[in-house]
């Protein structure tokens, strides 16, 4: 079993920035890929980014590429989410999520492992 805890949502001005934190307990998250997903009030769950095991390949959905950065640090067996020039558009509950065969795939069906979520709200 693997639990996933994301922290550091919160209420930002757009145009500011958010990190979040996804911490691993139960099992090393070092062999699996991870994603973010996002789902904002009554719109389906979405992919945001992902990122292979070892970190060295990353990738992001369109909307957000160039404003948003996936990483993690396999010692603290944690990912992150850095969000740089948040839009309104992107308010939702960040979900990380844990891929046990593979990375970047963009269904949610293809995670196992999912975090409670956290808060995400951008204003105008």
């Amino acid at each position: 079993q693997v639990q996933l805890v994301e922290s550091g949502g919160g209420l930002v001005q757009a145009g500011g920035s958010l990190r979040l934190s996804c911490a691993a307990s139960g099992r090393s998250i070092s062999i699996y890929g991870m994603g973010w997903f996002r789902q904002a009030p009554g719109k389906e769950r979405e992919f945001v980014a992902g990122i292979s095991s070892s970190g060295t390949s990353t990738y992001y959905t369109d909307s957000v590429k160039g404003r948003f950065t996936i990483s993690r640090d396999n010692a603290k067996n944690t990912v992150y989410l850095q969000m740089n020039s948040l839009k309104p558009e992107d308010t939702a509950v960040y979900y990380c999520a844990l891929d046990l065969t593979s990375w970047g795939r963009r269904r949610a069906n293809d995670y196992t492992y999912w975090g409670q979520g956290t808060q995400v709200t951008v204003s105008s």
